[in-house]
């Protein structure tokens, strides 16, 4: 493999790694599906073009990553491949290292924070690898795994930064080009940026004219400053729901790559995740983990700004069901489904029933009703009620709050 160098990092020359792609998309044939591409009528109303997702969240695994990892252990050598592999993960590369190793006959250990979830614990054990419940965070599990392998000799597959890894991730822009010739932009997901970097080594070489938009949480967003200074910059801290792409600083290889050939990296609120995640259960019948719907975020934030055809990039669907349930109430709230109110009421019989009566004329749906009566800011014949309902979009909230005010009520939040 040829190299040029990016600053004081050589990496696999773009121009060149474009056939270590094409291998990969052959060695992976029999073993990652071609996952398919679907079209989104709300999406494409939306951003005035046809809108595409690439549905890795059906991947084997549910995620891009088996990609990567098949193809970092598939070109160890034989004595490494005796010495076993090891990895640290939350859950999408800890799969995708663990089947990837039962199909190659390679030994696996594979560390995961203590917190894991445990479906995500158990399909990793199911696929074949020997689960270590190590640290609190990812870093500390990271260190865990490091320490494992110099003291194992197993080798350790990072989850994005090595050329073979992200020559594994670039078959996603391979399939992107064969399934929508015609495309002008694609968004896609970017955490340590190895499935960004490889998408855009794969398309950017055949197809300069179409456009790589990277999406980042707010909360982890460690390529906005890192592009800025010219080199791989670590965050302080790191804090979003989406998982997948929850990393404090991205890969050298990576980096370099992204930094040369994807053309902007837009950032993307908790509010826009949860929103897109809903979308996509809603409207697409799709599965989507949160970092696998920051693409569709982007979209939903400024969806003028795209030029189709636009292919959105669903890079993973393993989501926990105690997540999806709090990231979709969270979604519904977002999108003006769910309204918490508090009202104060005089402390007599029937003032409930009066109440709910309100909100049953203007068809909103109560979830749930709290009440108050201790509290020192409360008057000696008061109680303050919180109420949590369903509703039907922002316009119903403004018209029950405005029923509510017409009957007399005090609403105080």
């Amino acid at each position: 493999m040829s190299f040029r160098t990016f600053g004081h990092v050589r990496v696999p020359a773009p121009g060149l790694i474009l056939d270590d792609v094409r291998g990969a998309q052959k060695m992976l044939a029999g073993v990652a599906r071609c996952t398919p591409m679907e079209g989104s009528r709300y999406l494409t109303h939306l951003v005035g073009s046809p809108v595409h997702l690439k549905c890795e969240n059906l991947q084997r695994t549910g995620s891009f990553k088996l990609r990567g990892a098949y193809i970092r252990i598939a070109g160890l050598s034989p004595e490494e491949r005796a010495a076993g592999v090891v990895a640290a993960s939350a859950g999408n590369h800890a799969q995708g290292v663990a089947l990837a190793s039962s199909l190659l006959g390679v030994r696996s250990t594979v560390f995961m924070p203590v917190g894991a979830p445990l479906p995500k614990v158990a399909a990793t054990r199911e696929y074949g690898a020997e689960v270590r419940l190590h640290g609190q965070v990812v870093d500390e599990t990271l260190a865990a795994a490091q320490q494992y392998a110099r003291q194992t000799g197993a080798v350790f597959i990072h989850p994005f930064d090595h050329p073979d890894v992200i020559a594994g991730q670039g078959t996603v822009g391979l399939e992107i080009l064969e399934q929508c010739p015609e495309v002008r932009t694609i968004v896609v997901g970017v955490g340590g940026g190895g499935l960004a970097a490889g998408v855009a080594v794969a398309v950017k070489v055949l197809r300069p004219d179409v456009r790589i938009v990277g999406v980042q949480a707010e909360g982890a967003a460690s390529y906005p400053p890192s592009l800025a200074a010219g080199r791989p910059v670590a965050l302080e801290s790191a804090q979003t729901m989406a998982d997948g792409i929850k990393v404090g600083r991205p890969g050298d290889v990576p980096f370099a790559l992204v930094e040369e050939l994807v053309d902007e990296v837009r950032t993307v609120s908790e509010d826009e995740l949860s929103s897109a995640l809903l979308l996509c259960l809603e409207r697409a019948k799709l599965v989507v983990e949160p970092a696998g719907a920051s693409p569709v975020a982007a979209l939903l934030s400024q969806p003028e700004s795209f030029e189709g055809p636009v292919v959105a990039v669903l890079s993973g669907g393993n989501v926990d069901p105690l997540l999806m349930q709090r990231t979709l109430r969270h979604g519904m709230a977002a999108a003006g489904r769910y309204l918490s109110l508090r009202l104060r009421l005089t402390d007599r019989p029937g003032a409930l029933a009066n109440l709910l009566g309100v909100l049953s004329a203007v068809d909103a749906n109560v979830v749930d009703v709290s009440h108050a009566r201790t509290d020192p800011r409360l008057g000696l014949t008061e109680v303050e009620v919180e109420l949590q309902l369903e509703t039907k979009g922002p316009e119903h909230c403004t018209e029950v709050r405005g029923a509510l005010r017409e009957a007399g009520y005090r609403v105080v939040s």
